[in-house]
């Protein structure tokens, strides 16, 4: 009986697998294309990497304090077909105004898809009316888990942002980091209350460790070991959608890269592949800086 349902179990997994879309933050980005040797994340304009926050994993803040965090800029080649806004700390600290007044600047040089990257605080839709085509909020812990994650008090303020996202004429992601041991449960509960909304898709990340965090980390209930299991990754995932009927996504480089090996090897084997969640080093962009919108 046991076998029978394993079995089951590894046949569902493997087809969730082999279904599954890449999100759509993740179309155009060279890590999506198995032929480049070195990918790099499509360009993004870094406005500031100050946050109203203070999460516990954050790694804007462990750049800032190893002093790898950049300036502010456009970093990347200058033929984009999508820019982020931004990678690093919460961009709308400046204003929604300020913000706007970027992306207008940047749709008149490029052609190019616009993704905003925020934790959702600030954000107000109607002042950002059709310059946006992705909104990712960052949305890590439900309810009273969101404040010991972050530092504040503002779980009900980001659902609401998030209704007016689903409002919008744009495509509305919620960005989950996936923290085996402290968030588990809360996915669940974040993706149905997001699916109720309308939000178009749930973004699911892997977590990266740094000796800056750590600490803070494995004091709030961190699996180090299911953090740094895929296996742990997908099952969450498909457990995620076994709940909603948005589509619940992984980053794309992860998701071809484990597809192309499952064409290699036996997909039970590589059950047992692990990725190293601790970094050695501090985050750091690895594109060139061009200029800056004055």
């Amino acid at each position: 009986m046991t076998d029978v349902y394993f079995n089951f179990y590894y046949n569902k997994l493997k087809r969730f697998i082999e279904k599954m879309e890449i999100p759509k933050h993740c179309v155009f980005c060279e890590g999506v294309d198995l032929t480049i040797e070195n990918p790099q994340h499509h360009p993004s304009y870094e406005i500031t990497t100050a946050c109203n926050l203070n999460c516990l994993f954050c790694y804007s803040n462990v750049a800032s304090k190893n002093n790898t965090a950049p300036k502010p800029g456009y970093y990347g080649n200058l033929n984009p077909k999508a820019i982020t806004i931004s990678q690093y700390g919460e961009p709308l600290l400046v204003g929604c105004e300020k913000v706007a007044y970027i992306i207008k600047k940047l749709k008149q040089r490029f052609d190019a898809r616009i993704d905003l990257q925020t934790n959702g605080i600030f954000l107000d839709m109607e002042k950002l009316e059709g310059l946006i085509d992705i909104v990712m909020i960052s949305l890590d812990g439900f309810n009273k888990n969101y404040v010991k994650l972050t530092g504040v008090d503002a779980f009900d303020n980001v659902v609401g942002t998030l209704s007016d996202v689903a409002k919008a004429d744009c495509v509305g992601v919620i960005r989950s980091i996936y923290l085996p041991g402290i968030n588990d449960n809360d996915l669940i509960k974040i993706a149905r209350i997001c699916d109720e909304i309308g939000i178009n898709e749930m973004m699911l990340q892997p977590l990266s460790i740094y000796e800056e965090n750590k600490e803070k980390l494995l004091k709030a209930g961190l699996d180090v070991e299911k953090a740094e299991s895929l296996f742990e990754f997908f099952k969450i995932a498909m457990k995620i959608q076994d709940n909603v009927d948005m589509d619940v996504k992984i980053p794309g480089c992860i998701l071809l890269n484990f597809r192309e090996l499952m064409q290699k090897y036996e997909f039970e084997d590589l059950m047992f592949l692990k990725r190293k969640s601790i970094k050695a080093t501090p985050p750091v962009i690895r594109r060139e800086w061009k200029f800056v919108i004055e």
